[in-house]
Formats: C-alpha cells, sequence, structure tokens
C-alpha cells in the first residue's frame, strides 16, 4: 500500500475551513487501495513528464499530488476548487 506523506498545515487548515475532512480521507483511503477506483476521477497533468496527478474529493474540490517513487509514497500538494 501506498503511504501518504503528512499534510502541509495550510493543507490541513483548507480542509477544515471548508468541511472536507471526512471526504478527503474516504478519498485517501481509495487512492491508497485502489488508484483507479472511479470515484476518484484521477486525472494526469500536463506535462505529463512531471508526473502531477489529482483526484476528486467531491464535485467541487480536487487534490493535486504527485507519487514520490524514491519514497513510495503520495505527496498532497494542494487542495483547490475543481473550476478556478
Amino acid at each position: 500500500m501506498t503511504s501518504i506523506l503528512p499534510l502541509y498545515a495550510d493543507i490541513h487548515k483548507y480542509l477544515s475551513t471548508h468541511h472536507l475532512q471526512n471526504k478527503f480521507q474516504k478519498q485517501i483511503k481509495f487512492l491508497q487501495t485502489n488508484p483507479r477506483h472511479p470515484s476518484l476521477h484521477l486525472e494526469l497533468f500536463e506535462p505529463k513528464d512531471k508526473g502531477i496527478y489529482s483526484f476528486r474529493i467531491d464535485l467541487k474540490y480536487r487534490a493535486i499530488f504527485i507519487y514520490r517513487l524514491d519514497l513510495k509514497s503520495i505527496e498532497i500538494l494542494a487542495i483547490t476548487s475543481h473550476y478556478q
């Protein structure tokens, strides 16, 4: 199973402010166990060689992350509104 690196303080704050903690944790479990789970709507951003992905938290919010192959883990970079 892929591990999730600790979240940055600003990401914790964003999740809390927007009441997304439970939805985020649910999606993280899917990401760790089955990255192809349909509810994630996983996307690879351009340029593809940078390895930056996003997954859906809900219809409005997405998490942006990278796979840290050296650590065999995932680093969440940001939580954003999907329609910014």
